[in-house]
């Protein structure tokens, strides 16, 4: 199903209703300025869909900030927002603080990295997250082009996604297997529903956020929409071996319903390769409460 810019935010306005775009962003110099000044343009001057475009930073040692800043975000340091209640490095993070400095009744997020994409994306979210009553999150689906240089572009992206991902859903979650791209980065959510959950700190947030809303809602909470291809910068197989532990250990946490803390003491991941022997590197397990629970919340977001 296609939606109009236009008439989704005649809608929203007849509804009372907003939508804030937030961006997570680490060190994305090279990419973050075109994601932001496209979305400005389009759905915030040219149509109003869009209320708050907002980048939170996570300490970024580029510029980052400055270059989201001049393409017309609104530009928040993550450790700066509720520093009252610390801070931790990872896109959950980013997210869970993003809540205390918005205001949207619906939030969209999309990731800073994109490199193939279009504005589509947020209105495809949109209109499927307000399209029936019931739904509280939406996850884009598309096919993820793989573009490494010296190979040939392929539309298998998505490793962790097809290798662990969808995998568990399938053991554990059956009624999740015709989620096309469970982690996928561009998806949105009620606001209601995102203060509510608890939220990890790291890559585990994609995943986690659905299987709550599964839990709390049932598959009638869940929706998904084709937004075509997309293409965004990729990790080495080393780097992605961390997110699919966390994937894993978040996982586990919630397989008996509601999520039970993570014992984040000792959890590392070894690793070994012939020229560099055995490392080890830690797996980002913290877990964020319900951000409605938190002192100062919602002075920020009302």
């Amino acid at each position: 199903m296609d939606f109009v810019a236009e008439d989704l935010a005649a809608l929203l306005r007849e509804r009372h209703q907003t939508v804030s775009v937030v961006i997570p962003a680490r060190n994305e110099a090279a990419t973050v300025g075109d994601v932001v000044s496209v979305l400005r343009r389009q759905l915030v001057d040219d149509v109003q869909l869009v209320s708050e475009l907002v980048v939170v930073d996570s300490d970024s040692t580029d510029e980052t900030a400055a270059i989201a800043a001049d393409a017309g975000a609104i530009v928040h340091r993550s450790a700066d927002i509720a520093s009252h209640l610390g801070s931790h490095p990872g896109k959950g993070e980013a997210l869970w603080k993003s809540l205390f400095v918005t205001t949207g009744d619906h939030l969209v997020f999309v990731d800073a990295d994109l490199t193939s994409w279009g504005p589509h994306f947020v209105t495809g979210l949109v209109g499927a997250l307000t399209a029936d009553p019931a739904t509280q999150l939406v996850k884009g689906w598309y096919d993820r082009v793989l573009d490494v240089d010296g190979r040939p572009k392929s539309t298998e992206g998505g490793r962790v996604t097809e290798l662990v991902a969808r995998p568990v859903l399938d053991l554990w979650w059956p009624d999740l297997a015709g989620v096309v791209q469970p982690l996928a980065g561009e998806w949105a959510a009620t606001r209601a529903l995102m203060e509510s959950i608890s939220v990890p700190t790291g890559y585990g947030v994609e995943i986690a956020s659905l299987i709550d809303t599964h839990t709390r809602h049932g598959l009638d909470g869940i929706a998904q929409v084709d937004l075509g291809a997309r293409a965004h910068r990729h990790q080495k197989d080393h780097d992605l071996a961390v997110m699919a532990a966390e994937l894993l250990a978040v996982v586990d946490s919630r397989r008996a319903g509601e999520p039970r803390p993570i014992d984040v003491a000792a959890q590392e991941l070894q690793q070994f390769t012939r020229e560099d022997g055995w490392r080890t590197r830690p797996v980002p397990l913290v877990q964020r409460p319900p951000a409605r629970e938190q002192v100062g919340y919602p002075a920020g977001a009302r």
